[in-house]
């Protein structure tokens, strides 16, 4: 089921009929503080108490760690794009979700916003020297990450091409980004195990 909750769209009540949920990226930035945001933040809040799986991606994993107390905004240094490598953190190791990943991955990136402060009993998982919170683990089954696995290398490069003035008005070489990206499975790897769990 997806449901269109930024077009109106209402989540489900029933909170057991549901066996896991993925919030994903959005256009818009959760410092912008809409009606539907402040929705979906509270109905987060109901469904963490469930004990159901639960990953957001980019938007979705601002979103959470907004929703359970962190803070957002934009990132002090700019915006992130590209393809980049990550390192895990030693929480990492014994996580249901990143768990015996090598200590490097590769990761798709494109975002403006960042969590800022991580929320209480969150860990860090995963990191790079542009962002300290590329991958949270909020609770045991709570998990969100600033980079993009649902993206592969194609969609990518489509995805730059189409905001390359933008990207290039911040300061970055686009044709070099563009060359520099290339295919993985690390994203395709963690949706999967999300899926399993």
């Amino acid at each position: 089921m997806v449901v269109p909750v930024y077009e109106g769209s209402l989540l489900p009540e029933r909170l057991d009929s549901i066996s896991s949920v993925i919030i994903t990226g959005s256009k818009a930035m959760v410092t912008d503080t809409l009606a539907w945001t402040k929705y979906v933040s509270k109905w987060l809040l109901d469904l963490d108490k469930k004990d159901i799986p639960i990953l957001g991606i980019c938007y979705g994993h601002q979103l959470l760690a907004h929703a359970l107390g962190g803070v957002v905004g934009y990132h002090p240094n700019g915006e992130e794009y590209g393809d980049t490598t990550l390192q895990l953190t030693d929480e990492s190791k014994d996580d249901k979700l990143f768990g015996g990943l090598p200590s490097d991955i590769r990761a798709y990136v494109a975002h403006a916003q960042t969590v800022k402060q991580i929320p209480p009993e969150a860990v860090v998982l995963a990191k790079n020297s542009f962002e300290q919170h590329h991958a949270l683990r909020f609770r045991d089954n709570v998990w969100g990450v600033q980079f993009h696995p649902e993206f592969t290398a194609d969609l990518l490069k489509q995805y730059m091409e189409h905001k390359r003035e933008h990207i290039a008005n911040q300061g970055y070489d686009v044709d070099q980004l563009l060359y520099s990206v290339q295919n993985h499975a690390y994203g395709k790897t963690l949706l999967k195990r999300f899926v399993q769990l």
